[in-house]
């Protein structure tokens, strides 16, 4: 039996995988093979409230509900590293300090959005570490772990993801980072 799936606020949702519909396909297909899968909720939003402060207020969340998940890349060597960090709503990654040291180059900085569309296949403002490219890194703030229930994107921006903050850091490559954020 799997767990239920979680609720937040105004929030109520129903277990991603039956609605796969309101799913990027990589998402959908990272959950079927996710063992927490059943304890991952999806609910359907307006696309003009799926940006954090908007759907916050829509909803009448705190913004420490919600995780934006952010994707950065730097070179050393002539290499390309690429990250997608997940930090709480209510911060800001650090990507001139702490990513940019984990990721072990000189500068580091935001993914264009059109690149980071087409190589994550996700829509603008709703990019999740739930299916990302297998060559990519999953840096997790810690303060996202803790939380009991966190908002996150679904790869499209008519919906959002409930699961609780810990399972994240079951995700495939998912590494914990304490002051991954300011």
């Amino acid at each position: 039996m799997s767990a239920p799936t979680p609720s937040l606020g105004r929030i109520t949702t129903v277990p991603a995988l039956d609605r796969p519909d309101l799913l990027a396909p990589a998402v959908a297909t990272a959950l079927a093979g996710w063992p927490h899968a059943g304890a991952v909720g999806v609910v359907e939003i307006d696309p003009e409230v799926a940006d954090t402060a908007a759907m916050a207020e829509a909803y009448d969340l705190g913004m420490d509900t919600g995780a934006n998940c952010v994707v950065v890349s730097g070179r050393r060597d002539g290499e390309e590293r690429v990250a997608a960090c997940l930090v709480r709503a209510d911060t800001r990654a650090d990507v001139n300090n702490r990513v940019k040291r984990l990721l072990d180059v000189r500068k580091c900085s935001f993914l264009p959005v059109d690149r980071a569309v087409e190589d994550s296949g996700m829509e603008h403002g709703g990019i999740t570490p739930v299916g990302l490219p297998a060559g990519w890194r999953l840096l997790l703030d810690d303060r996202v772990v803790a939380m009991d229930v966190a908002v996150i994107g679904s790869g499209v921006r008519r919906s959002k993801l409930l699961v609780a903050g810990a399972l994240l850091a079951d995700l495939p490559g998912a590494e914990v980072v304490a002051g991954l954020a300011g």
